[in-house]
């Protein structure tokens, strides 16, 4: 999943070089609204569509491994290809691979719209992964190469609050939306918006590229991230509905498995790894990484189950349940700057012990509300320190990875970092689901143990299970 809140190194990716002159005075707003509606495209997609998968699995008939999959198919693409994304761009052309990124984002969402079947779905949701992780680090890299160093910090502060402002608007308009045209609306709401980036991206946004060298791309790398990955995605998802002892489930978790143990070793013997395995002997950054990979993986688990409990169990409309989460990214956005002076004062480890306890304490209020339950009472306050704790956090990470590697490192570093961010929430919602359906299956065993049912009516609800 694209995430509700940015990785803690979205920002820091535009460290990664230039290669063109900075713009003139009077392009900068048009580069910056080029490069704020692109993120935004993907930024936006990652926060509706959890708030869609109700009405799509309905409209659909999807059972909810298949909603899963609507959702890892595009954070498995995202997080394999984020890196080699970053770096086609140094070699050929930032502006060129952030234009393609959209095309490519815009026409399968497209494609989502139009789906007929869950399968289409699920394919069209992995080009828009391939798509995002060409147009997000390129927005990046095109403030980087276009302001001076004396304009970028300002650029960078009104690229952030803007792709804040959207990731918070993104879910109550999805909701609205959902509510009185279709969930088909909300893929279609990427046509216009990827129209308006291109008219800008040719027209403002001048072109740059890496011009230090030309480094061959680890192709072979991403191959085995990818199918790696993949493969233990594919393992943990299908358990629900086959089982671990299944020798598809087995096959697919030993080959994932053996695949990234493959993707490690090539990546400590090529010449020009995507993943430079050395960065992690620094403790500071393997830290702050191992971090990421929990905290976001908890993060991107919430996000995912929490809107279908609010839709499905707490009955609330597609637009309430978008609306559930604005405390969240409010507090995110106003307290994310004032916790970055806390590492001056106080440095990185107080932040980074104090910030993920507040969030698990978060995490903690949201499991208590059973159903019916009042959102002020029972899901409001667990928000609200969900938001602090992570708004305690993210800025200390990103401090860490940065000042943990040489300054000319920091580009790799920063996207690394995005990359663990990514691939925790697809992890965490693989696994997680296998807890949701055990929990539910041994709900739904009790219940009917004490009930005196007809075999017709078992059958039919035990041809259900995996539609709940």
């Amino acid at each position: 999943m694209a995430n509700l809140v940015q990785s803690p190194c979205d920002e820091a990716l535009i460290h990664a070089g230039a290669g063109a002159a900075p713009c003139a005075k009077s392009a900068g707003p048009w580069i910056l609204a080029a490069t704020i509606l692109g993120s935004s495209m993907a930024f936006i997609d990652g926060t509706v569509v959890n708030v869609a998968l109700p009405a799509l699995q309905r409209s659909l008939n999807a059972t909810v491994v298949d909603v899963q999959w609507v959702v890892e198919a595009y954070s498995l693409l995202l997080a394999s290809l984020l890196l080699v994304g970053g770096s086609l761009g140094d070699h050929y052309g930032r502006r060129r691979i952030f234009i393609i990124g959209v095309v490519l984002f815009a026409f399968a969402s497209l494609w989502c719209g139009l789906a007929g079947s869950i399968g289409q779905l699920i394919v069209a949701r992995a080009v828009q992964g391939a798509g995002g992780a060409l147009l997000v680090p390129g927005s990046l890299a095109i403030i980087s190469a276009s302001f001076t160093e004396k304009d970028r910090g300002h650029a960078i502060g009104v690229w952030s609050g803007f792709t804040a402002i959207t990731a918070a608007i993104g879910p109550v308009l999805g909701g609205w939306l959902i509510e009185r045209i279709s969930w088909r609306a909300v893929f279609f709401i990427n046509l216009p918006i990827g129209l308006v980036v291109l008219l800008l991206s040719f027209r403002c946004v001048p072109e740059s590229w890496d011009t230090s060298g030309n480094k061959r791309l680890d192709w072979f790398g991403v191959a085995l991230a990818t199918i790696g990955l993949g493969l233990v995605v594919y393992g943990l998802i299908e358990s629900s509905r086959l089982s671990f002892g299944h020798p598809a489930v087995l096959t697919a978790l030993v080959a994932g498995s053996f695949t990234l143990v493959m993707f490690i070793y090539w990546e400590a013997r090529t010449r020009n790894p995507m993943l430079p395995l050395t960065l992690f002997r620094s403790h500071d950054f393997a830290g702050a990484n191992l971090l990421t990979l929990f905290l976001y993986g908890a993060l991107g688990g919430t996000l995912f189950f929490l809107p279908m409990n609010l839709i499905q169990v707490q009955g609330y409309t597609a637009t309430a349940a978008g609306a559930a989460l604005l405390p969240f990214i409010l507090i995110l956005f106003l307290l994310s700057r004032w916790s970055g002076g806390l590492v001056t004062s106080y440095g990185a480890k107080l932040p980074l012990v104090v910030g993920p306890i507040i969030a698990a304490a978060g995490f903690a209020l949201l499991a208590v509300p059973g159903v019916g339950a009042d959102y002020w009472s029972a899901f409001f306050p667990g928000i609200v320190v969900l938001g602090f704790g992570m708004a305690l956090s993210v800025a200390p990470l990103t401090t860490t990875v940065m000042n943990s590697v040489p300054a000319n490192r920091v580009g790799i570093a920063s996207g690394i970092n995005n990359a663990v961010s990514r691939a925790a929430g697809l992890l965490a919602i693989a696994a997680l689901g296998i807890v949701m359906l055990h929990v539910f299956n041994r709900s739904i065993d009790s219940r009917l143990s004490n009930l005196e049912v007809s075999a017709e009516v078992r059958r039919s609800l035990e041809d259900q299970r995996i539609n709940q």
